[in-house]
């Protein structure tokens, strides 16, 4: 036993001496390593900072983009209807002409007067609401439709069929595909 373990000793021993460095050698090879090293974490560190700082740049690019879209939406929402008012304007002006008139001409002639003045501005309102998009609901003599029309009541009425609308009370109004407001609307029984 004792030769086995002998044998095993000298083995380690022969493996070791021959694999081994020398301490000047492997100081040397340490030390190139270690500044190959740290030249490498520095070029990586110097990388790390450079990727930071860009990506600081974008998080502040991307704020500012934020609050200019923030900003350019509510002024859009401020102003959205600033086209329509525009046009709107000249039928208040008429209306306003048509009341500073309405003492200065005796009897019929300024009923008359006014009743154009009138009819004129309902169809200047009227082209303006088609310019924009907004149509009337033709309702009256037609079948009722319940995603237009609004029923107030059901009367029997000779003529007319069954869920045909008798009468229209109030129109009703689309915004290109969208309902503004439905017709008020007497329907047949």
């Amino acid at each position: 036993m004792t030769g086995c373990t002998d044998m095993a000793d000298e083995k380690k021993t022969e493996g070791t001496e021959e694999g081994k460095e020398s301490p000047e050698q492997g100081a040397g090879a340490g030390e190139s390593a270690v500044a190959r090293l740290t030249e490498e974490l520095e070029a990586r560190a110097k990388e790390a900072a450079g990727n930071h700082d860009k990506f600081l740049r974008k998080c502040a690019d991307l704020e500012n983009y934020k609050r200019r879209m923030e900003k350019e939406l509510s002024s859009v929402v401020q102003f959205a209807n600033e086209d329509l008012i525009k046009e709107i304007l000249p039928i208040v002006d008429s209306l306003e002409r048509a009341l500073e008139h309405r003492g200065e001409e005796p009897g019929e002639a300024a009923a008359s007067s006014l009743i154009g003045g009138v009819d004129l501005t309902l169809r200047k309102m009227s082209d303006i609401l088609k310019k924009f998009g907004v149509e009337e609901i033709r309702a009256e003599g037609g079948r009722f439709d319940p995603a237009r029309h609004e029923a107030l009541s059901h009367e029997e009425k000779e003529g007319f069929e069954s869920g045909a609308v008798i009468k229209e009370l109030q129109k009703g109004y689309i915004l290109r595909d969208r309902l503004l407001r439905p017709s008020l609307v007497i329907v047949a029984k």
